[in-house]
């Protein structure tokens, strides 16, 4: 095989494009060569291997369909981790007017304003996650909204400055006005610090109901703590699944921190959610320390 052409297979997860070998300098020769040993994936778009393709070479193969390609909207939200998606067909944008196709099974949309607003992912082509959030945010709403946001500052795939600058340049997009206020309210939180959602709902149920916004992942006495305030000597775990699995271990750090003076508190990650009121309760109960 071509060095040239194995290379490009080594980083797009073992696909390839016709245009690419012709990009490359390959002879017309060597890609029909190369072609008729391949799988073919979608037009002009070849793979390696056997079996299912994966979830990344199916982001692979949506935007290696034509060059200036990018994974975007609701398939670049899911490749960042801040929104899922699990329609039967991947989201490209391309520079250009018009409407949006399916084509070979990828919807193809077109945008006059993606310069500067690209970028990759481990390779793969696809609008950075602030442009990604500002599109999304005319469809996805509320706390779902706020979640992306959220999930793409403790994945630090972003600041708030940069995602301020961005609404900014959107200004007048549709949704884009809620998500400028909710970076305005809770854009100081250390969102960034949190080890899951839950943490990062849990600071955002404290700041609206006005309570001082914890300490988060800090160690105290050797143990970490999900939320700690130390003028009240009070520590608030939020204990995700995988709690009972460790039962043991919490204890252990529970009995640790009691032993060095903290009141310790728990409330499961999922009440965050569905009874905020609950984590705010746990808060609020005097101390007995």
């Amino acid at each position: 095989m071509d060095v040239r052409c194995r290379k490009l297979l080594e980083s797009q997860a073992s696909l390839v494009a016709r245009w690419q070998l012709v990009d490359a300098g390959l002879s017309e020769a060597a890609v029909k060569h190369f072609a008729t040993e391949a799988r073919v994936i979608g037009d002009g778009v070849f793979a390696t291997g056997h079996g299912r393709l994966t979830r990344d070479q199916l982001r692979w193969a949506a935007v290696l369909g034509a060059p200036q390609t990018f994974l975007a909207f609701a398939s670049a939200g899911d490749a960042y981790g801040i929104r899922p998606w699990r329609l039967g067909h991947e989201i490209v944008v391309r520079p250009g007017s018009g409407g949006p196709r399916l084509l070979d099974g990828v919807l193809v949309c077109r945008s006059l304003t993606l310069a500067g607003h690209t970028t990759t992912l481990d390779g793969l082509p696809i609008t950075t996650v602030e442009r990604t959030i500002v599109d999304l945010g005319a469809s996805v709403r509320g706390r779902a909204a706020q979640k992306m946001i959220r999930e793409a500052i403790r994945l630090k795939l972003t600041t708030m400055p940069r995602l301020q600058r961005q609404f900014h340049l959107g200004r007048g997009r549709r949704g884009i006005a809620a998500l400028r206020d909710y970076v305005e309210c809770f854009g100081r939180l250390p969102f960034d610090r949190c080890k899951s959602d839950a943490e990062a709902m849990g600071l955002q149920v404290l700041a609206e109901a006005r309570r001082p916004i914890p300490q988060v992942n800090v160690v105290h006495a050797d143990e970490e703590a999900d939320f700690s305030w130390p003028s009240r000597r009070l520590i608030i775990e939020i204990d995700g699944p995988q709690f009972h699995l460790f039962a043991e271990e919490d204890a252990r750090k529970t009995a640790v921190w009691k032993a060095a003076g903290w009141e310790v508190r728990r409330i499961p990650s999922g009440r965050v959610f569905d009874r905020p009121h609950e984590l705010i309760a746990c808060y609020d109960r005097p101390t007995s320390i």
